[in-house]
């Protein structure tokens, strides 16, 4: 695992590796009993999710600097999370998903890796997002394999601090998706202001960009929407 995740430029201290590991143990016994992730070979979970998720860290607009606060919205597995928290201990993470059992799991996680800048939340984002202690909040919002862009929108933006920024990680086709959220953007008052393109292997066939979506203002009242209509109806 330690080559690994050195050949992607993540340097990790010894901590950090067994985090990794127990991570990865924890990933593989809960996989049996609700469904996590389709990729359970070790070397693919280091590559597609763990190396993935810390494509963050290579990123200049990315601050990690003590008191960060970042969400990790439809977190599932962990994803991007709880890879950044293992390597960021000096930020705070909040983790939200709406499915009971992947939270029961990653409270295990959080135990056993002795995570002390984890939260974690059980609910909708739509609901979340119109909870003042949550509402414009974050430095950072990230979002990995949720939804299109559009919905995704609605679905993060509200929860990022004016000026901030919302990272989606996304695809090859993620210009396609840029297209379809131009009226997403006007409604919540954000515009793209970088993308970060990575390659997860030697052959790049497999690419991966991180948009960084910075929010103006503080999102409109009428933001997000009572939870099923983003999602019915896409802005």
């Amino acid at each position: 695992m330690e080559k690994i995740l050195k050949e992607n430029g993540l340097d990790v201290s010894d901590t950090q590796l067994k985090q990794f590991q127990t991570y990865y143990e924890l990933l593989m016994e809960w996989n049996q009993k609700i469904n996590l992730t389709a990729i359970t070979e070790r070397e693919e979970v280091i590559r597609k999710h763990f190396v993935d998720s810390a494509l963050l860290s290579k990123c200049p607009f990315f601050d990690s600097q003590s008191e960060t606060k970042i969400l990790d919205v439809g977190t599932g597995a962990g994803f991007p999370g709880i890879v950044l928290a293992i390597l960021f201990p000096q930020c705070f993470f909040t983790l939200l998903d709406s499915l009971r059992k992947r939270i029961d799991f990653l409270q295990l996680v959080v135990e056993r890796l002795e995570l002390k800048n984890v939260h974690l939340f059980h609910g909708r984002a739509e609901n979340y997002g119109r909870d003042t202690n949550f509402r414009n909040q974050y430095d950072f919002v990230v979002s990995r394999a949720v939804a299109e862009l559009p919905l995704l929108l609605e679905y993060c933006v509200p929860f990022v601090k004016p000026g901030g920024y919302f990272v989606s990680y996304k695809g090859r086709k993620y210009q396609e998706e840029l297209q379809l959220a131009d009226n997403a953007f006007r409604e919540l008052t954000c515009h793209l202001e970088a993308t970060e393109a990575f390659s997860l292997s030697e052959e790049e066939r497999e690419k991966r960009v991180l948009l960084f979506i910075r929010n103006n203002e503080k999102t409109k009242d009428k933001y997000p929407r009572k939870a099923g209509k983003p999602k019915k109806n896409p802005l």
